[in-house]
C-alpha cells in the first residue's frame, strides 16, 4: 500500500506571509531597489515551492516526510506510540496550524499537517493499531 498525502495550507499562516511580504515587496518597489526586489521575489517563490512540495508518504510500514530539501525524514510505523490533535506553533513540515503531533521511537516527535487527518490516521492505524489517537475537544 502507498498513500500519498499533502499538506494543508492554513489561511493563518498563508494570509500574514502575505502582508509581511506584500507590504515589503509594495516598499521595494516604490522606491525602486531593485536587488531588494530581485531577492523579495527569489524569497516568495521558495516559500510557495516550500509549501506546495510538504508530502506524507505512507509505503509499506514506513512514513515518510519530506520536504524540498530542507527535510526528508523516514519513520518506522510500527515505532509510532501516539498522534496528538494540535494547533502548536512551533516550526515544522507543516503549511498550517491544524496540526498532528506524531510521537515515535522513545523520544521523538514530528508535527505536521495532512489535509485529510482523518484518513491518515486511518491509514496509520491500519499498520499499527496500536497508536494511542488524541483528538482535540
Amino acid at each position: 500500500m502507498m498513500k500519498n498525502y499533502k499538506s494543508k495550507l492554513g489561511l493563518e499562516l498563508i494570509i500574514p506571509l502575505i502582508l509581511i511580504f506584500g507590504y515589503s515587496l509594495f516598499e521595494l518597489i516604490s522606491n525602486k531597489v531593485w536587488i531588494g526586489i530581485f531577492i523579495m521575489v527569489l524569497t516568495i517563490i521558495f516559500i510557495l515551492y516550500t509549501f506546495l512540495s510538504i508530502n506524507y508518504k505512507i509505503e509499506n510500514d514506513n512514513l515518510n516526510v519530506k520536504c524540498t530539501i530542507l527535510m526528508n525524514i523516514n519513520i518506522d510505523i510500527k515505532s509510532i506510540r501516539k498522534i496528538i490533535e494540535t494547533y502548536n506553533p512551533l516550526s515544522s513540515p507543516a503549511a498550517s496550524i491544524d496540526r498532528l503531533e506524531i510521537f515515535y521511537n522513545k523520544f521523538d516527535s514530528i508535527l505536521i499537517s495532512p489535509k485529510l487527518k482523518k484518513e491518515f490516521i486511518q491509514n496509520l492505524l491500519e499498520i499499527n493499531p496500536n497508536i494511542e489517537i488524541i483528538y482535540r475537544k
